[in-house]
């Protein structure tokens, strides 16, 4: 289901070919075992080599699939974007369909930042600029979503640009420093972005 039609694909990386269904049976093991590791141990505990042992996948069948260590950790990050489209898109209410706008729009934001907040250190691992990130699919996607959101709403606003202020709020989880106060920031994050879309109405 791709109502908007962007979103992210099966792969990032390299060229968009049909999967032969032995491919996309590795592909689908490189990716469980991978996220099973970082879950675990987080992007440290990920090298080729683990992954080629643990997968029972050879190594250079990895590196043609993911040309490196950080395509394996993009392709968990995209993995992880199309589960959270599938919630927002066609999910349970109130982040699926089925909620007022605006209460959509506060469970979003939640979710998302506690997505978000659980991806910090592999996003980095995956080693994309931040200027590569407002271009990417995923981003496009939830930029849409929110605007849609608000203009069901029918907030009374300039759009595009109280868009791109919401979605700064929901990024800025990925500023926060890795310490002991991280735990703690997150909810007040996600309390802040409730009053704040409350506080459009």
């Amino acid at each position: 289901m791709d109502p908007w039609g962007v979103l992210i694909p099966q792969s990032t990386i390299g060229p968009q070919v049909p999967e032969r269904a032995d491919a996309a049976r590795n592909r689908a093991r490189l990716l469980e075992v991978a996220g099973r590791i970082v879950d675990r141990e987080g992007p440290d505990g990920l090298t080729m080599d683990r992954l080629a042992a643990e997968s029972g996948v050879g190594k250079g069948t990895i590196f043609r699939r993911f040309g490196s260590r950080a395509g394996v950790f993009q392709a968990l990050v995209d993995a992880n974007e199309r589960e959270f489209q599938a919630r927002f898109l066609s999910g349970p209410p109130p982040v699926g369909p089925g909620a007022p706008p605006l209460e959509r729009l506060v469970a979003f934001g939640r979710a998302r930042i506690e997505t978000v907040s659980r991806q910090r250190a592999l996003m980095a691992a995956a080693e994309r600029p931040v200027t590569e990130r407002t271009e990417v699919p995923a981003r496009k996607l939830v930029e849409l979503h929110i605007a849609t959101l608000l203009r069901e709403a029918e907030v009374q606003a300039d759009i595009p640009i109280l868009t791109f202020n919401l979605l700064a709020v929901l990024e800025a989880v990925l500023l926060l420093p890795d310490d002991e106060h991280l735990d703690h920031a997150v909810p007040r994050l996600a309390a802040g972005w409730e009053e704040l879309v409350r506080r459009l109405a």
